[in-house]
């Protein structure tokens, strides 16, 4: 694909505003479409940024995938052919282009932060989603003490547990808890 973007100095990197969790449907439409209109030399890139994200459901750890930025699909296009912009404006689901009728590319230094950011969630699919704070009030989502509230007392980052003091009928009960079994309180 990157061979493509050196022949076409026309592309530049779009937003597409979407409607929010149809944006995996929005790519593949984009992707099918460009091929089947022979226009590979005019969308080179179909982006939607995804974190994955750690739960623990019945003791297990489970991945899930997470967009980034729900709501909106990245385009790397060249829209001086005017088809272009119109196969990707009646893409089913799409709401139009960030900035409307005059389509704004986004500034080198967006591009390099975005790409930035898809390479680092990349790099960091084992990290847990967030960072725990002495203090900080948490959610148990996982375990015998399920919806239980409580303070985090200490973070070891290393072992990726806290430990927590919960109420249990009315007393506090210290806890060692793995990071995949809270959430922060929100």
């Amino acid at each position: 694909m990157d061979s493509m973007s050196e022949t076409n100095s026309n592309l530049r990197w779009y937003v597409l505003r979407t409607v929010t969790q149809q944006e995996r449907k929005v790519k593949l439409h984009i992707e099918s479409e460009v091929v089947a209109s022979g226009l590979q030399a005019f969308v080179s890139q179909v982006l939607i940024p995804i974190e994955k994200v750690f739960q623990i459901r019945n003791g297990k750890k489970v991945t899930k995938e997470k967009i980034f930025y729900p709501g909106y699909v990245f385009v790397e296009a060249d829209l001086t052919q005017g088809e272009v912009k119109h196969l990707l404006r009646q893409t089913p689901g799409v709401l139009g282009f960030l900035g409307n009728n005059d389509p704004e590319p986004l500034r080198q230094t967006e591009v390099m932060r975005l790409l930035g950011k898809v390479d680092e969630l990349i790099e960091n699919e084992e990290e847990v989603v967030g960072t725990f704070m002495v203090g900080e009030s948490i959610v148990v989502t996982d375990g015998p003490f399920n919806s239980f509230t409580g303070v985090i007392e200490e973070v070891n980052n290393e072992k990726k547990k806290l430990k927590v003091t919960v109420k249990i009928f009315g007393r506090k009960a210290p806890l060692e808890l793995s990071f995949y079994q809270v959430a922060k309180e929100s």
